[in-house]
């Protein structure tokens, strides 16, 4: 491994990236294989650090509980930094009549590597992990997954991440999403008075816990009801409904009222519906004073 280091150096490469995260390699000690253990990322990237001398980076698997384990031994190997997240084992798209999953080889599939936008959560999950340990203070991560969009790029650089790799949406929409994503970056640090883009990597981190323990539980917004734009749809009725709190019924005009006692602020509603007649932007009171809050709201 040395050797193939040294090659891709001699031959002009800036930076290797050792794959030790591929879910669709053959050989049962390759891709993903090695990323689930920390040991053998350790041993693999210090083969190829004793090869070469430009940066290496290790690419991690997600298809771990945990991805700290793996970059703590990638930067014990000599890595000068992790790229994270590779594609997630998954299987997909089932065919109703052959019963045979996508993509299929003569009648047989796998379970495969997933990727594009819908992975952004998970990326975003594993790269604040590693953002918010110590250990990791010093380490190098380029984030990748999902990303399609300048916003999607700068959750990236808020949650640690320090350049950002797309593959799945140049596929899909080709290389100008690069021009979209640069213009969208700079208009959005020349809006809020960001002189350099290193000057946001990392400020979102202080704001994500790994544990839901650390989220304030004694207060409570409700939803507030815009009835002029409600077109008396249903929908927030129903969501609350077959969601299992039934707070919101809607009167003869077709206009929901809440029920404040079994309201528990979880702005279903808000996101069901169509018209954005149901706002989040509520005022926060203990649950203790909650009626107040309610008669408050309504008769706004």
């Amino acid at each position: 491994m040395g050797g193939l280091a040294r090659q891709c150096e001699e031959n002009g490469a800036d930076v290797i990236e050792l794959n030790f995260s591929c879910p669709n390699m053959m050989d049962e000690v390759l891709g993903s294989a090695i990323g689930q253990n920390p040991e053998l990322v350790e041993r693999f990237t210090a083969a190829a650090r004793r090869g070469a001398k430009i940066p290496i980076l290790a690419k991690l698997t997600p298809n771990v509980d945990a991805m700290s384990p793996a970059a703590e031994a990638a930067m014990r190997g000599g890595a000068s930094g992790v790229s994270a997240i590779n594609t997630i084992k998954s299987v997909m798209e089932i065919n109703p009549h052959t019963y045979i999953s996508s993509p299929a080889v003569h009648g047989m599939s796998a379970v495969g590597g997933y990727s594009g936008n819908v992975v952004r959560p998970i990326a975003l999950r594993f790269i604040s992990e590693m953002g918010r340990n110590p250990a990791l203070s010093d380490m190098y991560i380029s984030g990748m997954g999902g990303v399609e969009t300048w916003v999607d790029a700068l959750e990236f650089l808020l949650m640690g991440a320090r350049s950002i790799q797309i593959t799945t949406a140049v596929m899909q929409y080709g290389y100008r999403i690069i021009d979209d994503l640069k213009s969208g970056l700079n208009y959005y640090l020349k809006e809020k008075g960001i002189k350099n883009v290193r000057e946001i990597v990392g400020e979102g981190l202080e704001f994500v816990s790994e544990s839901t323990d650390a989220l304030e539980r004694d207060t409570i917004v409700y939803p507030k009801f815009d009835r002029n734009a409600c077109i008396g749809c249903g929908r927030c009725e129903i969501s609350c409904f077959d969601g299992g709190h039934q707070a919101i019924r809607l009167n003869e005009n077709r206009r929901p009222i809440l029920d404040l006692k079994r309201c528990v602020g979880c702005h279903l509603c808000v996101l069901v519906c169509p018209m954005e007649a149901i706002l989040s932007s509520g005022k926060r009171v203990a649950k203790k004073n909650k009626k107040e809050c309610y008669e408050e709201l309504d008769s706004s």
